[in-house]
């Protein structure tokens, strides 16, 4: 394959990865923003919350969409390592929310406002995002998945 079909190849599951990533974000912030402002939930406990619905979504997306022809793990070895790298990421989303809102609030001489909070939290998922798609592409989805007709006979051997 040459170097060009290879960065199609790769933008094309980019642009896929990213789609189902804004539908995620946008679950991600609504649930974040119920949570937080409607009913006043503390900003970690509302990331983490929030991140864990949109969770749902980027698995049934990224696995039958983005990742579709990938994935030379079993499926309990690819949710367990999607739940893992997703743990670690709903982490570090956290970490970057409360260490953000630390500095906002110290940078502001108050507390850190609702668009303050939100711009930190925006920030979080722009950092998540990357981490997020290296570690499906490398790690979760691996490798090419067989074709449906080999993973049958396979199934019929045993």
């Amino acid at each position: 394959m040459s170097q060009h079909a290879r960065w199609r190849r790769l933008a094309g599951l980019g642009a896929r990865f990213l789609t189902v990533g804004a539908v995620s974000t946008l679950i991600e912030i609504l649930v974040f923003n119920l949570l937080y402002l409607v009913a006043g939930v503390d900003v970690v406990t509302s990331k983490i919350v929030a991140s864990l619905v949109a969770l749902v979504n980027a698995y049934l997306g990224n696995r039958e969409w983005t990742f579709r022809d990938r994935g030379g793990h079993t499926r309990t070895v690819e949710i367990v390592l999607f739940v893992v790298v997703n743990a670690v990421c709903t982490a570090l989303g956290a970490l970057i929310v409360w260490g953000g809102v630390i500095v906002a609030s110290e940078l502001l001489g108050r507390e850190a406002g609702p668009f303050a909070v939100n711009l930190v939290n925006l920030g979080s998922i722009v950092v998540v995002v990357v981490v997020r798609f290296l570690l499906y592409h490398y790690v979760v989805f691996r490798g090419v998945r067989r074709p449906r007709a080999e993973r049958v006979e396979r199934l019929d051997a045993r």
